[in-house]
């Protein structure tokens, strides 16, 4: 018996088979939610050990497109989050992403956790609608697959917080997941998928939004993944369209600063 997986879930292979063409055909992008997948006690034992990323020297991102804290690779796991996490980065794992998600190059896990690990957004939080980072800092590898496992109990429709995937023309958010506990969202990683948390997060003070974060990445990708001649690149955000909030965070500082000195002189 695997100790981190919901019996349900045990054989990891077949799982994936009977999931692989719901990943490949939905939409914005190729992407799955499962709810209940790991084993709800063992996951217990890794929210009581999910530090206050705030009181810790973790990273923290407070601008105006991302305001969220994220840990150093394992530096804030426990013993229980430490195994969780090899066993997710082990290759179990990856035969059931690999089948899963149908990529032909093999795919590799991340020992460092880089950018991923542990992450928490508090009230107020955010993380604007983006596709991620292409290549690995370290390693030069390919970033193909994201894995979320929210740890939240009792997450209420009205706190927010909802994970949320975007069409390629960022006209409209095509599926919504609220981050509640034991809940898992796997997607496919490209220049072109938009996803994130916009809206700021409108929790309880003495709440937060949290969450463990693995990637996954190969030695080569498909060419129409990327942009055309375009070897590497951190984070690529969008602003949505319409979208008054997205307007302003948007703007460049020297737009921003003639902003206020507009409104200075017409107030």
């Amino acid at each position: 018996m695997n100790r981190y997986l919901n019996t349900a879930n045990e054989d990891l292979l077949e799982v994936a088979r009977q999931h692989a063409s719901e990943y490949k055909k939905a939409a914005p992008f190729p992407n799955i939610c499962f709810e209940n997948f790991f084993d709800a006690d063992f996951l217990n034992q890794v929210l009581e050990e999910f530090p206050d990323l705030s009181q810790k020297k973790a990273i923290s991102y407070k601008n105006t497109k991302e305001i969220k804290l994220a840990g150093r690779g394992e530096q804030f796991f426990g013993a229980q989050t430490k195994q969780f996490m090899h066993f997710l980065n082990s290759e179990p794992f990856l035969m059931f992403l690999q089948i899963l998600t149908g990529i032909k190059e093999p795919l590799i896990s991340d020992p460092y956790f880089a950018g991923g690990g542990q992450h928490e957004i508090k009230p107020g939080g955010l993380l604007k609608i983006h596709a991620d980072f292409n290549k690995h800092h370290t390693l030069g590898l390919d970033r193909r697959i994201n894995v979320l496992v929210y740890l939240n109990k009792n997450w209420q429709e009205s706190y927010g917080g909802h994970f949320e995937l975007w069409d390629e023309n960022m006209e409209g958010c095509v599926k919504k997941i609220l981050p509640h506990f034991n809940t898992m969202a796997i997607f496919s990683t490209t220049d072109f998928s938009f996803h994130g948390h916009p809206n700021a997060l409108n929790c309880p003070e003495d709440r937060s939004r949290k969450s463990l974060a693995l990637y996954y990445y190969s030695n080569g990708r498909p060419a129409h993944e990327v942009h055309q001649n375009e070897k590497r690149h951190s984070t690529i955000f969008k602003a949505r369209k319409d979208d008054a909030d997205d307007m302003e965070a948007f703007k460049n500082p020297v737009m921003r600063l003639a902003a206020k000195v507009t409104k200075l002189f017409k107030g």
